[in-house]
């Protein structure tokens, strides 16, 4: 049986075209889901006057569930390109996968 995990990804807004248009082109990548969010760190560098002001910077999540195999050749794929000097990723396991009907 093939482990499932879940590969996270966290980016800004402006690599959102980016990074979806090299999944989707890859072959054998598995679709996912895509989220706005906003975070809060320490590094304000690159964020804009609005997001200074609040504190908080705008941010993309993209979830995609795959066999934990996989991961590096997605990862490998992403890197190859776009620039990934500010997308953060991690792994998490999934303990079960299925559908209701």
């Amino acid at each position: 049986m093939n482990m499932h995990v879940r590969l996270v990804l966290l980016f800004p807004p402006r690599l959102e075209d980016a990074l979806t248009e090299a999944i989707v082109a890859g072959a054998g990548v598995p679709g996912f889901t895509l989220l706005h969010a906003e975070g809060h760190g320490s590094d304000f560098s690159r964020a804009s006057a609005a997001e200074k002001v609040r504190g908080r910077v705008q941010r993309r999540v993209l979830w995609m569930l795959l066999p934990q195999e996989q991961v590096e050749s997605v990862l490998n794929l992403l890197r190859q390109q776009v620039d990934g000097h500010e997308v953060r990723w991690w792994v998490e396991p999934v303990l079960a996968v299925g559908k209701l009907g």
